[in-house]
């Protein structure tokens, strides 16, 4: 017989065990968040239990990671942290590890394979993981406008097509990539059923799930209401090992279709009294992972400055309120927060928010700019060259091909986005983590 602590040893080694051909499931945490977590083993611990870290997801489509590309785990980041998708404890052990040495991870929004891979590759060039996320929008444009949305069919078919294509390509890059969805509002909800179906096939075949993490948007409904549903959904959740992001209060602006821009200025200020809410619903579900979107202010988009005014002092406050509610010490940061519309945010405010615990924050204004301005600089260099398929400065039979292939303006708008993607890895402190 095994006893209680072998049982606890075995389960934690196979923690590391993400691969989708061994049969020896994740770890299961009995964290209240991310901010709690136990510690991984080493490969030597896998080699004396007899299990194995076994095949990347890589090796099962044939294409097996090389170089630099094809490392177990990083120097500096828990053991349990591997390249491509990480979740479970790898995932808790991630965002553990940025709060501890106070640093968020960008969360961009994508909408093609394209952005996708200009993602990956500024991951790359920043030594750091990253978190790519799909909106139900970007999502059904994923899957192609031409297809039939009805009940959110093409939305579910683009995030499930998106979460290979991120798959398949995280490892090739050699980092860890956070694969989550953004805003779910209530009406969004059989979205979010349709890919925690695609999670549960995915979790019975390879023993952790398709997906990283979900977010619910439900800041819109009464704090009850949005606590309940939450709770409901993570107990699902639970069960996969996924990590569930909840919003609460309202972030302002326009993003994907959600429209905040005339909310009650009130709606933008989270209480510690409603966090302390959340934190205690949420942590009572068994193997509870989440993070917290707590509104500081924050705006979707870009605005002149001083008509945003954020106020980071709101998630010191809330730190401080649930400590004291669960008997923690001064400077402890029970809470996980995620900083929304960070897009054309003051330096200041995020490392301020930093320092109180955000772990995350997410970027699409700013990186849709960066992908246009791409597009549009290089429509502009070669103007000459683009009005028709032959015909231009150098003769009027000469051929424009190159100039008009898609390739070109589309690769002009994934170094421009990665250029600016340097720039958010550079401010969140998120460079040469690994």
């Amino acid at each position: 017989a095994i006893g209680r602590s072998s049982m606890l040893t075995l389960s934690a080694a196979a923690a590391l065990a993400y691969s989708p051909t061994v049969a020896a499931p994740h770890a299961r945490t009995s964290a209240a968040s991310v901010s709690s977590r136990a510690s991984a083993p080493r490969l030597g611990l896998l080699q004396k239990l007899g299990l194995r870290r076994g095949a990347r997801f890589a090796d099962d489509l044939g294409l097996p990671c090389v170089d630099e590309c094809a490392v177990a785990s990083y120097p500096n980041l828990p053991p349990s942290v591997h390249p491509g998708v990480v979740t479970g404890q790898a995932l808790v052990d991630l965002l553990q590890h940025a709060k501890e040495n106070r640093y968020a991870i960008p969360a961009v929004n994508c909408v093609t394979s394209s952005s996708v891979n200009t993602c990956l590759e500024a991951a790359r060039k920043a030594d750091a993981p990253i978190i790519i996320q799909f909106s139900s929008g970007g999502s059904q444009f994923y899957a192609g406008k031409g297809l039939d949305n009805t009940d959110y069919k093409a939305a579910i078919a683009g995030a499930v097509s998106g979460a290979y294509h991120v798959r398949a390509m995280a490892e090739q890059y050699g980092v860890p990539v956070i694969l989550h969805t953004d805003h779910c509002a209530k009406n969004l909800l059989p979205w979010l059923d349709g890919m925690l179906a695609a999670s549960e096939r995915y979790y019975a075949a390879h023993r952790e799930p398709l997906f990283s993490s979900h977010m619910i948007d439900l800041s819109e409904e009464p704090l009850e209401e949005n606590i309940d549903i939450c709770v409901e959904y993570l107990q699902r959740m639970a069960k996969l090992d996924m990590l569930l992001e909840m919003e609460l209060g309202i972030t302002g602006g326009e993003e994907d279709g959600v429209d905040n821009e005339n909310a009650n200025p009130e709606d933008l200020y989270t209480k510690p009294e409603e966090v302390w809410m959340v934190q205690k619903a949420l942590q009572a579900v068994p193997n509870a992972k989440f993070t917290i979107a707590a509104a500081f202010g924050n705006v979707h988009g870009v605005y002149a400055p001083g008509n945003v005014k954020l106020d980071p002092k709101i998630l010191r406050n809330s730190q401080e309120y649930i400590s004291q509610q669960l008997g923690l010490g001064a400077g402890a940061k029970p809470c996980s927060f995620v900083f929304h519309g960070g897009s054309g945010s003051d330096i200041n405010d995020i490392k301020e928010a930093i320092s109180y615990g955000v772990i995350k924050m997410n970027i699409d204004t700013d990186t849709q700019w960066a992908y246009w301005d791409g597009i549009r600089s290089y429509s502009e260099e070669n103007r000459a060259y683009l009005q028709s398929q032959i015909g231009n400065p150098e003769g009027h039979d000469k051929p424009n091909k190159k100039f008009y292939d898609p390739r070109m303006p589309v690769r002009s708008a994934e170094e421009t986005t990665v250029a600016r993607l340097g720039q958010c890895f550079s401010d969140l402190n998120c460079v040469d983590v690994f």
